[in-house]
């Protein structure tokens, strides 16, 4: 059973009587479990529903539709499954108390893995839903393998009751299902011979192993669980090279580079990022695989949209991490807009020294880096430290912390959103 939270005004749901709260037992008879059921049993153009209305009345609707119109309702989120595993490099395990309740859920869910793109283990899935994977044919799938070789595989998860991955994802690709795979590695856990086995294990799963991201590692200093030895230079160019030589091998065998290093690698190996042709369709971007270089193209691309802003003085926070890659494109955009561009590294103070990407900067980083900066006329903090709801993670709202500064304040997540002309206007009445 799935239950209606909103009904569109003048769509077929809305003809037909279905309200919000209405419960949607059966189509064609098939039970209800979640969005997925309702998505693939509702795809023909006739189709029977058994519901149940918010008074208790139980009711049949025969639809009808064409050309796939939507039905116009929205469905209840479904309960997410949580994760069975306790990784010591899981990014739940270095969050500090007090956060929002949201932001400790442990998801694991391959649901969620096909119609989002979140990465999934495997580890907490029955026969039943491998059946229903294979039925309704979820592909691609984001999967977290982190090693296949089994007993590499549990201690990694800290779970010895794991699945073997390399039998699920054989299961799978025999029945026509892809993935995305990803891999964090821990130094002296998955690297070395155990990376070798993994990278043999998923690139003989042929085109059903569709590209393979490799991590390093991350931890605040809340990480309670992890033990293992951090990532350094030395061990990040060594999977760089395993990267190259397996993506060396793919281009020859396949035709594409199969493999990729995170940005965070590259900087951590102090070697130079890629260009753009290197990602090809930048399938891994969310995993922080091609994001420098997608943001060097969106610049480049949007400089001729830009403004002159001659004169201005622009503040852009960022993270440390990225802060060495800042100045070629703030060049860049000087040259295109006039203004002055003061780039403003920040350090994490929630998650301490370690954690450098600019993602994760909160609310009090952004005060603090701009208390004092009354040279500002204007202020880009990046746009991916803030939610849905305009909240950074430490639950400070955007709008209190732009309200009080003293300069406007824009997310941005490549510069040109927030300087393009439709915004000039809104500059010069700020100033």
């Amino acid at each position: 059973m799935v239950r209606v939270t909103r009904v569109q005004a003048d769509s077929i749901a809305a003809q037909i009587g279905i309200l919000p709260g209405t419960e949607l037992l059966t189509v064609n008879e098939r039970p209800l479990e979640d969005f997925l059921d309702w998505e693939f049993l509702t795809a023909d153009e006739s189709f029977v529903v058994a519901a149940r209305l918010p008074d208790g009345t139980e009711i049949e609707y025969d639809i009808e539709r064409e050309d796939g119109e939507p039905l116009g309702l929205e469905l209840a989120p479904p309960t997410v499954r949580r994760c069975a595993n306790r990784c010591e490099f899981c990014f739940i395990e270095g969050l500090p108390k007090g956060l929002r309740k949201s932001l400790y859920v442990r998801d694991d869910d391959y649901r969620l893995s096909f119609a989002y793109g979140n990465f999934a283990t495997l580890s907490n899935v029955k026969e039943k839903d491998i059946t229903r994977i294979l039925e309704y044919r979820l592909s691609p799938l984001y999967i977290s393998v982190h090693a296949t070789p089994w007993e590499a595989r549990k201690v990694l998860l800290n779970n010895p009751r794991v699945p073997n991955i390399v039998e699920q994802l054989t299961r799978l690709a025999d029945g026509g299902i892809q993935f995305h795979g990803q891999m964090v590695i821990v130094p002296g856990l998955n690297d070395a011979e155990v990376l070798e086995q993994s990278l043999t294990d998923l690139y003989n799963l042929g085109d059903a192993m569709m590209s393979v991201a490799l991590v390093p590692v991350g931890v605040t200093q809340f990480s309670h669980l992890y033990v293992g030895k951090s990532m350094d230079r030395d061990n990040a160019r060594r999977i760089l090279d395993a990267v190259h030589r397996w993506e060396a091998r793919a281009l020859e065998e396949r035709g594409d580079r199969w493999v990729f290093g995170s940005d965070e690698l590259y900087l951590l190996s102090e070697q130079p990022l890629p260009d753009v042709a290197h990602y090809g369709d930048f399938s891994q971007i969310e995993n922080g695989v091609g994001a420098v270089t997608s943001l060097r193209r969106r610049v480049a691309e949007g400089l001729s949209q830009l403004p002159r802003l001659d004169g201005r003085r622009i503040g852009v926070v960022t993270g440390v991490s990225m802060a060495p890659l800042m100045p070629a494109l703030l060049d860049q955009l000087h040259a295109a807009t006039g203004a002055t561009f003061v780039l403003i590294p920040t350090d994490n103070t929630l998650f301490g020294p370690t954690t450098t990407t600019a993602g994760l900067l909160v609310g009090a980083d952004i005060r603090r880096a701009l208390a004092d900066r009354h040279d500002l006329d204007m202020a880009l903090i990046p746009a991916e430290c803030i939610n849905d709801d305009g909240l950074f993670l430490d639950e400070e709202s955007f709008i209190a912390v732009r309200e009080a500064l003293s300069m406007p304040v824009y997310p941005s997540y490549d510069f040109i959103d927030a300087l393009v002309p439709e915004g000039d206007a809104t500059l010069r009445t700020a100033a």
